[in-house]
């Protein structure tokens, strides 16, 4: 029984601290990467998303042009967000990041470490294999962190580096808004069948 899941990070989002909305670009990305999920040759099984601002608002065009329901689910969010450590500057924020993306198993004053933001996603997609019928395909709209996070935890770092060749050192860099990575599961084993893919928004012309 497989499953397939289509990891697509949130548009680009505001610059500013807090749960942020899509940009006027950000939207235009969402809109161009529904439209491609609308022309897709296969049925949108459901859609689920991160409850943050930035992803509900990219799930919300996608499930529009789709026709499809959406479910939040708390295990979508990022791992941590600006603005939720009281009185945090923006390079505060960046440090503790960093240090979380090089020692997966720091727990932050706020959110949480890159092992348990990969566990929340890994735990969600289980449930949905496990659960959904056969052959579902299901679009996981979350964070970049998130994605990297569980990635990192779930291949090893030679099955990573075929689809850039220093994936963890670079890992906060690989994957664009808007961007799509496609997970098979089957029989409780992943493969990814593409990564970080923007052919949809390079063909419309959508840029940052």
């Amino acid at each position: 029984m497989s499953t397939t899941f289509q990891l697509v990070r949130h548009g680009l989002k505001e610059r500013r601290i807090g749960d942020v909305s899509l940009t006027a670009q950000g939207a235009l990305q969402a809109e161009t990467t529904a439209l491609h999920f609308a022309r897709a040759i296969f049925p949108v099984t459901k859609i689920l998303t991160s409850p943050l601002q930035r992803a509900r608002e990219t799930a919300s065009m996608i499930a529009r042009h789709t026709h499809s329901h959406i479910t939040e689910d708390p295990r979508l969010r990022e791992r941590a967000n600006w603005g939720d450590c009281p009185n945090q500057s923006f390079e505060e924020f960046i440090t503790m990041w960093d240090r979380c993306t090089s020692d997966p198993d720091y727990i932050p004053p706020v959110g949480d470490s890159a092992k348990q933001a990969g566990e929340r996603l890994a735990s969600l997609l289980t449930e949905l294999a496990n659960e959904e019928p056969e052959n579902s395909n299901i679009i996981v709209v979350a964070h970049g962190g998130l994605i990297t996070d569980f990635l990192v935890q779930t291949f090893t770092e030679r099955e990573l580096n075929v689809w850039h060749s220093d994936f963890i050192a670079m890992q906060n860099q690989l994957i664009p808004e808007c961007s799509i990575t496609t997970l098979i599961h089957d029989q409780g084993k992943y493969t990814i069948e593409a990564f970080a893919s923007t052919v949809h928004l390079d063909s419309n012309d959508v840029k940052e």
